[in-house]
């Protein structure tokens, strides 16, 4: 095993004497905004999952999509999660059994695969190790680990994945702002900084976003704005806008409540997609199937409830479409680590 290439981070396995008796699991759960790990001792698979979960340590980091921080950031950001749930439980990779790691940004093979050399550049041979897309992990936290029917996942960024039972999968959207994530909290936030600069300018109608936006930011005028834009363009940082929109749409704001519909049609046209590709609704249309919905934007409890929106788009042509929302983000993380060991 190596040590850490930058740092010293592995240095606290020297004082760490772990019992032979408690070998243990990380699962990984990693997005744009943030990054988890949690360290938990191995569960049979017949077992039912015990409420509450058997966590040993928890710990959690930035951004670890390697399209958005490069892939250096992202790799330090991922190893010094495990080395701080591993240090927290008292464990090392001595008793490391197994590591499935489902971050954002593994959209292709080759991610995949250069993922899981640098994993095993850290870990033991026998260590089992499992890289997917976080939306993989998405569905199985609300289908109690069968990866079966579709996922919505809806934060910083957005994506639609969905698996049949036999194992075909399909997704839609995931392709980062650039190349057109509307929906996404980092779409829906653009969207409102784009009008207030449009109305700014005298290109587009007037809107509370200007007022509410500034004040929110501590800037005085929207030309303030551009300044602020691209000191430090991350795509968190923009997403963090969405409570403010909506707000603004419940205040009555037509050019808010035109973002946010919109974002509820282009979160639905990714869930129809992936439902149509795989033919989960059957060929009448009817047929059930669970539909996961993760993320802070379908998470709004406001009298503008976008997730309700989207569900309620869905059911329209999918009357099968069963919503599933997970408990905690706790669970996705245990079921992430349970469903490929």
């Amino acid at each position: 095993m190596k040590r850490y290439r930058n740092g010293e981070i592995w240095d606290f396995e020297h004082e760490v004497a772990v019992a032979t008796n408690r070998p243990v699991i990380l699962g990984l759960d990693g997005g744009t905004t943030s990054t988890v790990c949690i360290c938990m001792p191995i569960m049979p698979f017949s077992d039912a999952l015990p409420d509450p979960l058997p966590v040993l340590a928890r710990a959690v980091a930035g951004c670890s999509n390697h399209n958005s921080v490069g892939e250096t950031a992202a790799r330090e950001t991922l190893e010094q999660v495990m080395a701080d749930a591993l240090s927290k439980s008292g464990s090392n990779r001595s008793a490391v059994r197994a590591v499935c790691l489902a971050v954002s940004g593994v959209n292709h093979p080759t991610d995949q695969q250069r993922i899981l050399t640098w994993l095993r550049d850290i870990f033991p041979t026998q260590v089992k190790l499992y890289v997917r897309n976080d939306a993989v992990a998405a569905l199985a936290s609300g289908t109690m680990g069968k990866l079966h029917g579709c996922v919505l996942i809806a934060g910083t960024g957005t994506i639609a994945y969905g698996f049949t039972e036999d194992g075909r999968e399909a997704r839609a959207a995931g392709a980062g702002p650039v190349l057109g994530d509307w929906g996404s909290g980092y779409g829906i936030a653009a969207l409102a900084l784009t009008a207030v600069i449009r109305a700014h300018d005298g290109r587009g109608p007037h809107t509370m976003l200007t007022s509410t936006i500034l004040q929110t930011l501590g800037l005085c005028s929207a030309d303030e704005l551009i300044g602020w834009t691209y000191a430090d363009p991350s795509w968190a940082r923009i997403a963090a806008l969405v409570p403010v929109v909506v707000s603004c749409a419940e205040a009555g704001d037509e050019v808010a409540n035109k973002i946010l519909k919109e974002a509820v049609q282009e979160l639905a046209l990714s869930v129809k997609a992936v439902v149509q590709r795989l033919g989960l609704c059957g060929a009448d249309r009817k047929n059930s199937f669970p539909l996961v919905m993760v993320g802070g934007v379908l998470e709004a409890n406001q009298r503008w409830d976008i997730g309700r929106e989207v569900m309620d788009f869905i059911s329209k042509d999918y009357p099968g479409a069963h919503p599933i929302r997970p408990k905690s983000g706790n669970q996705k993380e245990m079921q992430n680590a349970k469903t490929d060991v």
